[in-house]
């Protein structure tokens, strides 16, 4: 792989996917996107591996989309690349992705620390949708995942003006799960992963399926999913050993089984 670096493992049960392209600000080409994808799929089926943390470095998450890999295109010429299939798959991850944000994370950059799961995020991030400013708009989410996030008046002035929120306007609005100091982000990244790969691996997944599905359905269809999910984990031998452990005192030794 030419433009990320992979860990498997970063620590226990959990994996460490670097953007690499530091001298284009991790610019999302087509190339990266695809071995970002080929990881995540490798990892989904890499037992060892429970949680995700994918980062970029200290002065950029990703700055966005490679604009040099688009700028002669035509629409049709955008249709037949399909580049969002890509996304597409990305988004189909089934274990827990943590982004884990410094710098800037802009157009592509936002749209894809808004498909991982969670967001740690250092003091010095920035945040935004500007592709109004070279005149085209989000394509791979920023217009529906950002309005989720942080409602639509908020959402609309990022999307129609291009600025760029702080670190801290991002939590405020609901955006991203902390902000921590430059040197403590990735650290803290990996401390929420660390706590989250100590559950079932099985009740995680289907856990993080329930929460994805809130946002594709109504409130009856999302609660019929989720009792469903729920059901589903009493099929599992983690269930019995996390009772018990329960019952017992003592800490579950889950397995993913």
């Amino acid at each position: 792989m030419e433009f990320i670096k992979l860990n498997k493992a970063y620590a226990e049960h959990v994996a460490l996917i670097e953007l690499n392209r530091p001298k284009e600000l991790n610019a999302l080409n087509l190339q990266l996107m695809g071995e970002l994808r080929d990881a995540l799929q490798e990892l989904d089926k890499t037992d060892e591996v429970r949680v995700i943390i994918v980062t970029g470095n200290e002065r950029a998450f990703a700055a966005g989309a490679d604009i040099k890999q688009m700028a002669d295109n035509n629409a049709i010429d955008m249709l037949m690349i399909d580049q969002f299939s890509t996304w597409d798959q990305i988004r189909k991850t089934k274990k827990p992705v943590i982004a884990a944000v410094s710098g800037f994370a802009l157009g592509g950059g936002c749209e894809l620390a808004m498909t991982c799961d969670m967001i740690i995020a250092s003091e010095t991030a920035k945040f935004g949708q500007p592709e109004i400013k070279i005149g085209v708009t989000p394509g791979a989410g920023g217009t529906q995942r950002l309005t989720k996030a942080i409602g639509k008046a908020r959402a609309m002035e990022m999307v129609l003006t291009g600025k760029f929120i702080s670190a801290e306007e991002a939590l405020s609005f609901g955006l991203i799960n902390k902000v921590v100091p430059v040197e403590m982000y990735l650290q803290e990244a990996l401390k929420l992963a660390l706590e989250i790969a100590s559950m079932s691996p099985v009740a995680v997944q289907l856990a993080k399926e329930s929460v994805n599905r809130s946002f594709e359905t109504h409130l009856d269809e999302g609660l019929h999913f989720e009792r469903k999910n729920f059901y589903l984990t009493f099929a599992s031998e983690d269930q019995t050993e996390g009772m018990n452990a329960f019952v017992e005192k003592r800490k579950a030794n889950y397995k993913g089984k």
